[in-house]
Parts: C-alpha cells; sequence; structure tokens
C-alpha cells in the first residue's frame, strides 16, 4: 500500500501530525508511506525512519491572483512522482492548496475533514471522503481520528508518540548549551508567529528572575534567526544576570528541551516541539485555544485570561482590543511554580 500524508506546515501543525504518523506505521509496518512538506518546514522531518519520502513542495504561488499559475507550477514539481500514484492521501491540513497537492500528486482516495471542520471549506470539491469531528477536539485527536477512520485502524491506546529524527549533531548542539547553562534550567521563548500571540518580551526577562529567584535555575531565552529584537528585549529586563540567549536549529531545539526542567511559551512551534520532548510546559495562550492546540498532558499548565468577554478561541491576527495577553509575570510565575511541584523538579523547594 502507497500512503501519502499531507501536512504542509508549520512547525507546530507538523508536530501534532506525527502521533498519526506513528499510528499509520504501526498498522502498516510495510507500506510505503508519503509526508508531502512545504520546503520551508521540511527540514523536521527528514532523516524521520518512518517515512519513505519526503516530497518538498512550493506553494506559495497558490494565493491571491496567482492561484492559475501557482497549480500550474506545482502540476510541473509533482508530475514525475505522480507516475508512481498513491492509493490513498490524507489531508491533514484542510486547504485548497493541501487537496490540490493530493490531487495533483494521483492519489485514488483523498480523505479529510467534513466541511464544518476544514479550515477551508471550498477544498471539500477535491477530496473523495470525509470524516466528521466532534466540537472541542484537540487537534492531535483530530487528526488521529481522520487517519483512524481512513485506513480502519485503532487510535492509539496510551501515551502518545511523537517520532523526531535527531542524529550526533543534533545532541551536540545542545549539549554545548547545557554546559553554558548547567544541568538544570528553564527555557523560555518570547516568540510566536502572530503579534496577537506575544506575551510582552520584557516579561520574559523578568520571570527569569522570578525563575532564578525562587527554584535557582537559570533561564535560556530561545529564539529563531529572526527573532533578535524579542530576545534582546527579555535578556535587557533580566536583573539577574541569569537570563541566557540561545538559538538553536530546530531539532537542536527538540533535544535542548528533553533536558530541561520546564518549557514557558505562547501557541508557536518550540511549545508544540517541547510538548513532543515530554518537557514540563507552561503556555500563555490569547488568541487561540489550550483545549485545541495545547499539551494533552494534563500536568501542563495553560496560563490564560478567562475574565474578558472576548476570549472566545478569536484567531484574530490582529486586534485593536488587545488584551488577553496582558497576564502578571507573578501570575506565570506561579503557574511555573506548580507545575515544576508536579514533576518534582522544583530545586529550591525540595532542598528546604
Amino acid at each position: 500500500m502507497k500512503i501519502l500524508i499531507v501536512k504542509l506546515g508549520a512547525i507546530g501543525d507538523i508536530v501534532h501530525t506525527l502521533p498519526a504518523l506513528a499510528a499509520i506505521r504501526e498498522a502498516f509496518p510495510t507500506a510505503n508511506v508519503a509526508w508531502a512538506v512545504e520546503k520551508r518546514s521540511a527540514d523536521i522531518l527528514r532523516g524521520n525512519p518512518l517515512i519513505d519520502e519526503l516530497i518538498e513542495v512550493d506553494t506559495k504561488g497558490l494565493r491571491g491572483g496567482k492561484a492559475l499559475s501557482g497549480v500550474q507550477k506545482l502540476g510541473r514539481q509533482v508530475s514525475e512522482i505522480k507516475k508512481n500514484g498513491f492509493d490513498i492521501a490524507i489531508d491533514f491540513q484542510g486547504l485548497l492548496k493541501s487537496a490540490a497537492v493530493a490531487k495533483l500528486l494521483g492519489a485514488r482516495l483523498r480523505w479529510g475533514f467534513s466541511r464544518g471542520n476544514l479550515r477551508e471549506p471550498a477544498s471539500r470539491i477535491l477530496l473523495t471522503n470525509t470524516v466528521d469531528i466532534p466540537p472541542k477536539t484537540h487537534v492531535i485527536t483530530k487528526n488521529l481520528t481522520l487517519a483512524s477512520e481512513a485506513l480502519g485502524i485503532a487510535m492509539p491506546n496510551g501515551d502518545l508518540r511523537f517520532p523526531m529524527a535527531t542524529d550526533e549533531v543534533h545532541r551536540d548542539e545542545a549539549a554545548k548549551i547545557i554546559e553554558s547553562a548547567g544541568q538544570k534550567f528553564a527555557i523560555l521563548n518570547p516568540a510566536g508567529g502572530w503579534v496577537t500571540k506575544l506575551w510582552p518580551a520584557e516579561r520574559f526577562g523578568q520571570l527569569a528572575d522570578e525563575i532564578w529567584e525562587r527554584h535557582g535555575l537559570v533561564s535560556l531565552v530561545a529564539t529563531g534567526p529572526k527573532e533578535n529584537a524579542l530576545s534582546e528585549a527579555a535578556i535587557s529586563s533580566s536583573r539577574s544576570g541569569k537570563a541566557i540567549p540561545v538559538r538553536p536549529s530546530l531539532k537542536g531545539f527538540y533535544e535542548l528541551a528533553r533536558s530541561a526542567s520546564i518549557y514557558i511559551g505562547g501557541d508557536t512551534g518550540p511549545t508544540h516541539l517541547a510538548v513532543a520532548a515530554g518537557t514540563p510546559v507552561v503556555g500563555i495562550f490569547g488568541p487561540t485555544e489550550w483545549w485545541r492546540n495545547g499539551s494533552p498532558n494534563p500536568q501542563d499548565i495553560c496560563v490564560e485570561r478567562l475574565d474578558i468577554g472576548c476570549r472566545t478561541d478569536c484567531h484574530r491576527r490582529k486586534c485593536s482590543n488587545w488584551i488577553c495577553m496582558e497576564i502578571s509575570v507573578e501570575t506565570v510565575a506561579t503557574a511555573v511554580n506548580r507545575r515544576l511541584d508536579n514533576s518534582g523538579q522544583n530545586q529550591r523547594k525540595n532542598t528546604q
């Protein structure tokens, strides 16, 4: 059997689909499993032993008025791959472009979510079969349900598996960072894909001081290559000198997170990588919902404002009433204390 997974990006979306990949491979150990992904997000999947074929596509041309020429360009990209064909494609993305990729790659059956569960309902026309998802379903469970229905396989019965492929290079990268911080450390991530998801970077610096004072943990402020301003704002707001800027690769970050005492961040890719790594997590959520995008670990904690009338999974990337991320440092620090207690890693408390 030839199975095509379509999940183009972003990083968090891909991480949320990894348990479905694990379930598919467990049910079909000899199947040929391919994954179609955007070139810019492909690195997180490269070298994964559960994937037989990584199909990297560029769908930028499918936006706006260039859609027709974009489809033609994409068609040329996949023309050679299409000759092999796929028995079934599972579109976990729910967009027109993801459904178009499944169609262009020649999948005979194309499964996706029902119209009411699609991010772009018009993509339904390109699907052959759909699955209805109950309201308020976590995105990981949503993806597992789609895979289960499409392939007739069982849902995972225990802990979720997030198969990641790292190597010695990534482990060495993490080890060098840990050497500079010490074996016990926190990871803070002030970044996020949307401005409305951002907790003020300065408060991350103040939080680093609280974490050092209460728990004796150095904080690694982890950001990406285009997030210098956020990192600098966080570091300059820390008075203790126990906030250290780091910029690991994605897989280096995953290995780093595996050794962290705790991770604190918003709804962004590194948060979901920390969840996949099994790191104790405190999430700071605003325009998106923890029940959908947050950690499936019941011990992990979400800090969010429930005292405002507009806190209803709004998904706004811009907002004239942006108050959902107005959360105090003390509120987050208290959540950190609770999460460290839950994981048995509250250093200062355990030595008293």
